[in-house]
């Protein structure tokens, strides 16, 4: 779980320092996915083998599945509306 919180924490740091939208999100998609399906693997650890367990691992493959796919929908939308990449600047 804790290993969850770290990957959960890492992807708010990336939200805050990355430069745009793009990187921002891409930042957010992989460590929250990542961050929530570790900590729901050390809630069935904690838990034990139950249907509680089979009803996690059930959520934990629908948030492996669905957080990438929503992740691409609102970059590919963000990128056919015109959303601007950042481009660093070169100094004089």
């Amino acid at each position: 779980m804790f290993s969850g919180v770290f990957f959960m924490i890492a992807g708010a740091l990336g939200i805050i320092r990355f430069p745009d939208f793009y990187t921002r999100l891409h930042a957010a998609g992989k460590c929250d996915t990542l961050g929530e399906v570790l900590i729901i693997l050390g809630f069935m650890v904690y838990e034990g083998f139950s249907f509680l367990s089979v009803k996690l691992l059930f959520l934990s493959f629908f948030i492996l599945l669905a957080n990438p796919v929503g992740t691409h929908a609102l970059i590919r939308a963000a990128y056919l509306t015109g959303v601007k990449m950042w481009k660093k600047e070169e100094s004089q």
